[in-house]
């Protein structure tokens, strides 16, 4: 009997062990990747979107754009 519950208590504090485990790593795994993501968002996203911005006024103060010789021959080629 006593072998019995030492069983149990060993295959239990195993399995909590396992548990701890598997829970700490999925816990960083998550950590890196909310930081990642917030890095993502208000790092780079704002630096992208103020790029994109001021090449939509440069484009429009220059009006449209025009085809280049060698594009507009390229197009009529089919190429």
């Amino acid at each position: 009997m006593l072998g019995t519950l030492l069983t149990l208590f060993a295959v239990g504090f195993i399995a909590l062990l396992a548990i701890g485990i598997v829970l700490s790593v999925l816990g960083v795994v998550f950590s890196i990747a909310v930081g990642i993501g917030t890095f993502l968002l208000f790092k780079v996203a704002p630096i992208v979107f103020l790029g994109w911005v001021i090449l939509k006024l440069v484009n429009r103060g220059r009006g449209r754009s025009e085809l280049t010789e060698a594009d507009r021959e390229f197009l009529e080629s089919g190429g």
